[in-house]
Parts: structure tokens; C-alpha cells; sequence
């Protein structure tokens, strides 16, 4: 099941007037989808029917993780469609636990095998931060952490081998992704998916990633579990979706993408996962309102494990 050179996956029909990219393309030449379906906390027992479900509504994009628990079903779910593999845009990412070099490929084989192919589209550093393995539970490697070389390194070495076809990162703020590429590297990082949302709007970041051609991917856009229904009941939300006849997830999903980033709306509700995926453009007006209301309260993330960690992770 090796993959094609070129786009992966087919190019979604468009409405009438809608301008909003189908795929970005990444400096491979690799084509990404623009529309995800995310499978964070997807339970197991759930996660298959969704990943089955998306597909058939149109989705090419699954973005995972070994730490979600759920590449086997995953994986399942693409073996039962009907989808060719080439098709499909896998991401999966690298655990804290894995960034000493020798760790990666064998846990990296882990997740190919789990979800039944024998290359990734996308593999990302899950996080700036490296824990020692073996050691107390999530005892930080200071050394590692600070110097994420050795383990970009290696991921190069796994894109030489076929394994990846484009690698990343996640969580990086502009000081760690500064850090990392102030190396002599043979690949830079194709995109950072990191948590964008109205209450994370980030616009620094983002500015500052499209001047240095580095793809935004936007977890949690809706807002985290607890703030998705407080999202979709923002009053400017809410107002947009009546005016322009689309529901508050629609508007939100569409935002992020008009914005210039990929983004990862998760669900395992099938009509909610077929509302995701389709979004329209935005007029001008209403999306400069709403990038304007995004930027108008204290952004507040709703993942932090800086503290747990005992790492200022976003400084």
C-alpha cells in the first residue's frame, strides 16, 4: 500500500462561489486536506464507525495519535472501506516517551501496523517535550527537550527510509519551532498543529507561521469538549450562521480554514461529523467580524499540561 506522489485524496465538490481550499500543499509538494476528522477521546468501540462514517461523507483526512489509544480500530475502519489506501491522508504522532532516537522507529512501526499501512502521510512531534523512558511516569528529559535535533534527525532518516512521507510539529510556539530549525536541517517541519479556537484565536502565531511557511493545523477548533456548547452559542457565532443559512459549527469550521489552516473538528456523532465537512466561504465582512471577536477577550487555552509536567510549555 504505498502511497501516489502528488495529492492524496479527491478534491471535494465546491459550492457555487466558494473559494475555500480543498487541500494545501506542502513544501513535499504533498497535497493535505484541509478538513480533517480528528480522533482525540474517540472511544474505543466508537472511533471505527466515525472514521467509516467520514469517509463516506467525503472525508480523505484522519488524524490520530499513538497516545489516543485507538489505531487498531482506526485502522480497522480503513481496512472495511472501500476507500484505496492512496486515497487517505493518515497523521499520526510521536509520544513524549519516544523522542531518544532509538525509541522512534520501533514505536513508529507500532502505530503502522495498528493501522495497517506501511507509511504515514504526516508524523508530528506531539509535543515539545521529551520524558525519559523508564523513569518516574512522565519524567521530564530536560536535555532532549531543549534539544529537539537528535529526534528530527531521526524522523528525516524514517522519510529516507518510505516510512513518512512528510514530518511536523505540535504545540510549538515560535521560540521552540526558532529552536528546532536553527539546526542544519534537511527537511523543515511541514506544518504545527497546534489549539486554535475563538477562545485561542493565536493571530501572532499564525501571522508569523504563514511569513515563514509553516502550515497551521488547528486542534480543538470548536473549543474543548467543555467549551463547544458555549462556543457554538457565541452571540456573533450564532448571528453569522443565521445570516448566511449554516449552523455555528459550520461558521467556526469555516473561519479556521478561510483563515489558511487545516483543521480538526472531532466527533463520533455521524450527522455532526457530515456537518463538519461542509463548510463555505465566508464574506469578508463576517469573517473580519468574527476574526475581530476571537481577538477581543484574554485567550484561554483549554490544553495546558505545563503544570502537570513541570514544564512552561508556551514560553
Amino acid at each position: 500500500m504505498r502511497g501516489l506522489k502528488g495529492c492524496h485524496g479527491a478534491q471535494r465538490n465546491m459550492s457555487t462561489g466558494n473559494n475555500l481550499p480543498s487541500h494545501f500543499k506542502l513544501p513535499s509538494g504533498d497535497k493535505i486536506p484541509s478538513v480533517a476528522l480528528g480522533v482525540w477521546r474517540a472511544e474505543k468501540g466508537i472511533v471505527g464507525d466515525a472514521v467509516k462514517t467520514a469517509l463516506k461523507a467525503g472525508y480523505r483526512h484522519i488524524d490520530g495519535a499513538w497516545i489516543y489509544g485507538n489505531e487498531a480500530e482506526v485502522g480497522q475502519a480503513l481496512k472495511e472501506s472501500d476507500v484505496p489506501r492512496e486515497q487517505i491522508w493518515l497523521t499520526s504522532k510521536l509520544w513524549n516517551t519516544f523522542h531518544d532516537p532509538k525509541d522512534i522507529e520501533p514505536v513508529l512501526d507500532e502505530s503502522l501496523s495498528k493501522l495497517g499501512t506501511d507509511y504515514l502521510d504526516l508524523y508530528l512531534i506531539h509535543w515539545p517535550v521529551a520524558f525519559k523512558k523508564g523513569g518516574k511516569a512522565n519524567e521530564v528529559d530536560h536535555e532532549l527537550t531543549e534539544n529537539p535535533y537528535p529526534t528530527w534527525q531521526k524522523l528525516e532518516e524514517l522519510v529516507e527510509k518510505g516510512k513518512i512521507r512528510n514530518i511536523g510539529i505540535s504545540n510549538f510556539n515560535i521560540r521552540r519551532v526558532q529552536n528546532l530549525t536553527a539546526n542544519p536541517l534537511k527537511i523543515k517541519p511541514a506544518v504545527n498543529q497546534v489549539e486554535l479556537s475563538y477562545w485561542n484565536p493565536q493571530p501572532e502565531l499564525l501571522k508569523w507561521a504563514k511569513e515563514n511557511d509553516l502550515l497551521l493545523e488547528a486542534y480543538s477548533p470548536l473549543g474543548s469538549v467543555d467549551k463547544v456548547k458555549e462556543s457554538l452559542n457565541v452571540p456573533v457565532i450564532k448571528a453569522l450562521a443565521s445570516e448566511l443559512g449554516i449552523t455555528p459549527a459550520q461558521v467556526i469550521i469555516s473561519w479556521h480554514v478561510q483563515r489558511g489552516t487545516v483543521v480538526l473538528p472531532k466527533s463520533v456523532t455521524p450527522s455532526r461529523v457530515k456537518e463538519n465537512f461542509q463548510i463555505t466561504t465566508l464574506p469578508q465582512d463576517a469573517f473580519d467580524k468574527l476574526e475581530r471577536a476571537a481577538a477581543s477577550h484574554k485567550p484561554s487555552r483549554s490544553v495546558d499540561p505545563s503544570k502537570n509536567w513541570g514544564v512552561d510549555i508556551f514560553n
